[in-house]
């Protein structure tokens, strides 16, 4: 790096002082109520097919004892108690809300022996070493304030022989789904989600969170240094959308 060149600043939702962790809480809290169905009327119902296809990376193992890091309202913890029937599930999140809001879903589904909900911080998780047959993040890891420290974090909790399955949003490059997918993040969908939710900021951070993420080859890359095996990339959705899968 020259002397000209500075770090790029990280992308965060409000633009404060205050860090992205704090920020991304603060954000998640405030549109938690109208996250689930922004989700879906956003995504066109797809984002659902999203998660089964990511899950289905882990019906082979049949894993007993699953984490779930970002849980949010435990869509993908629901649906993984339902397809791959484990003993148990530990959603975490720093946004309370959104686990509120989950654990009413759990409640209605009659899961609460398999799922338990907690806050917590995926650069700091609680577990011992090897306490996973199982790591799912669904729509997360781009929020992580460091991405490195929160991936290492569930390469040390997973068990080994066990498989970290990772769904993200990514950059399509097909003209001209490409242009129509950037005018429709960059411009509709922060308006409807600021007419929905009324955070103004929370759907433009989504673009910009998307834009600098380091998708495909390049995260590929970062779960081999980080000791990850096999690591794979699943393309989803014309590039919308990536699964990525490695084991430890």
């Amino acid at each position: 790096m020259t002397n000209d060149e500075t770090t790029p600043a990280p992308v965060t939702p409000y633009r404060s002082d205050a860090g992205k962790k704090a920020e991304v809480e603060r954000m998640f809290d405030k549109i938690a109520p109208k996250y689930d169905l922004l989700n879906r009327v956003l995504s066109l119902g797809i984002d659902v097919s999203w998660r089964k296809k990511a899950l289905e990376y882990l019906s082979p193992a049949r894993p007993q004892e699953i984490l779930d890091v970002a849980t949010g309202t435990a869509d993908v913890a629901i649906m993984a108690a339902k397809m791959l029937k484990p003993q148990k599930i530990v959603g975490i999140d720093i946004a309370n809300m959104m686990l509120d809001f989950g654990r009413e879903k759990i409640k209605k589904e009659g899961l609460e022996q398999t799922i338990t909900l907690e806050t917590g911080d995926c650069e700091q998780l609680r577990f011992s070493d090897a306490s996973f047959d199982a790591v799912t993040v669904a729509f997360g890891v781009r929020n992580f304030e460091n991405l490195e420290k929160g991936l290492s974090e569930m390469f040390r909790v997973l068990r080994p022989g066990g498989r970290v399955v990772i769904l993200e949003f990514s950059k399509p490059h097909v003209f001209p789904f490409k242009q129509l997918y950037n005018s429709y993040f960059k411009y509709v969908l922060p308006l409807v989600g600021r007419l929905t939710s009324r955070d103004v900021r929370a759907y433009s951070y989504l673009y910009e969170s998307v834009q600098a993420f380091p998708e495909g080859t390049d995260f590929l890359n970062i779960l081999t240094q980080l000791g990850y095996q096999h690591p794979v990339c699943k393309r989803l959705t014309l590039g919308i959308c990536s699964i990525y899968s490695a084991t430890k």
